[in-house]
């Protein structure tokens, strides 16, 4: 637990730990909820006398001749999940419940998803996946919430939610419709810019990998997404106390990075200017509820389209800050960035030759303006709205910075030049 992802305290070391409940679903599956530094965590466990040897890396302690270990890593007892989740079960507290009109098929043989996550999850067959909630938290699940929301709505650039678990209003997991022929954004998207930058002398629209006519397929699933959720939860305009404090958050998150990273402080008054300007915006700023974490990770190309996934907010922010409002150019500005992120980042580290970087911001521009075009087929066109998409921008960059300067160092040039691109001299 301690080298997990979504082990939130594994910087400063864990001072206390209790166990909240443990639930035993049958001999060998126990669920569990702790508390560590009054932090909640899920640990589903197994407890077994004899351990197989692909389950030992797994194992955490033994109590006598019995192992006890993470039991998302046993595909026999968390296909167990899903014949509970199926049946439509209670046990020992906790609500097993698939979605109304949702019949499941029993007997799908389970696998973790491999790659490391802020929560787990678990792969049935090639039709379903259920998301256990390492952090689970009391109250409405945005996730569970706005999934059902879209599929009433008729969207169709979502997975359909097919189950939950619960233990009384805490959501512990959520099945959705597994998309076994999906592949990430951000691999067909830095797919695309490998083939040009290794052709060089080609420009973005000449090779075979052009990504622009999928950038702007994504705009416009983004787009049909945002207003199946602004007619499903309503829409609102942002009252200037809101739009304010907004931009006081935007300040303070910036005071926050110039005191640890000193590249970014030649920025400074162009950061503060783009975020003052919202003060005095000339219109209107709707909010609605929107993806509110949205980046090229976050969506999956499949054979019908694109789909977006993940609904849970940002993961940093509070229950309270990821159920509000936003503007839903926060969701374009996001997605923008990313793919900035996706043209420069096999040119991060390395002294990347005048022609590279031309290539790369040509294949950013040429996207990123594609995206735009997509989203403009079905909403209003986020150019249009400069002022508020440039400081959504700039805070996400700013964002980028910090996360660069203490994670991936090599890095870091990417946003500080996506900022300076910013400059009047470089518009």
């Amino acid at each position: 637990m301690l080298d997990q992802r979504w082990f939130r305290a594994k910087a400063r070391g864990a001072s206390s730990l209790r166990t909240r409940r443990a639930a035993a679903l049958d001999g060998e599956l126990v669920h569990t909820l702790v508390e560590v530094d009054g932090e909640l965590y899920q640990l589903p466990l197994g407890v077994r006398d004899h351990v197989p040897d692909n389950l030992e890396h797994a194992v955490i302690t033994r109590r006598g001749d019995q192992a006890v270990y993470d039991a998302t890593q046993d595909p026999e007892l968390m296909s167990r999940l899903l014949t509970l989740i199926a049946d439509d079960a209670t046990v020992e507290g906790l609500r097993f419940t698939p979605e109304n009109g949702v019949n499941l098929e029993r007997g799908l043989r389970a696998r973790p998803i491999g790659v490391e996550q802020s929560n787990t999850s678990i792969v049935f067959g090639d039709k379903y996946i259920l998301k256990l909630y390492r952090q689970p938290e009391p109250g409405p699940n945005r996730d569970v919430d706005l999934h059902r929301a879209l599929r009433a709505a008729g969207a169709k650039h979502i997975a359909a939610p097919l189950g939950v678990i619960t233990d009384g209003d805490i959501v512990l997991g959520f099945l959705q419709e597994f998309l076994s022929n999906a592949v990430e954004g951000w691999a067909t998207a830095t797919a695309s810019v490998r083939d040009l930058l290794a052709e060089g002398d080609l420009h973005a629209d000449e090779v075979g990998g052009d990504f622009a006519g999928e950038a702007h397929r994504l705009g416009t699933a983004v787009a049909q997404v945002h207003t199946a959720l602004a007619a499903a939860s309503g829409t609102a305009s942002a009252t200037p106390e809101q739009i304010s404090a907004e931009v006081d958050a935007m300040h303070g998150r910036l005071d926050t990075a110039l005191a640890e990273v000193p590249q970014l402080a030649e920025d400074e008054s162009l950061l503060r200017s783009a975020f003052d300007a919202l003060r005095t915006l000339g219109a209107p700023l709707t909010v609605q509820q929107i993806h509110a974490d949205l980046h090229l990770g976050q969506v999956l190309r499949t054979n019908d389209g694109w789909v977006l996934i993940d609904f849970e907010g940002e993961p940093a922010a509070t229950p309270d800050q990821r159920r509000a409002t936003r503007s839903p150019l926060r969701d374009v500005a996001g997605m923008l960035r990313s793919f900035d992120y996706a043209a420069f980042h096999l040119l991060a580290g390395d002294e990347a030759d005048r022609q590279q970087t031309a290539r790369a911001e040509e294949w950013s521009d040429r996207n990123r303006n594609a995206f735009c075009d997509g989203y403009a087929k079905v909403a209003e066109d986020p150019r249009t709205q400069e002022t508020i998409l440039r400081a959504l921008e700039l805070d996400k960059a700013v964002y980028e910075v910090r996360y660069e300067y203490h994670n991936r160092p090599d890095w870091l040039p990417i946003p500080l030049a996506a900022i300076r691109r910013w400059r009047p001299e470089n518009r």
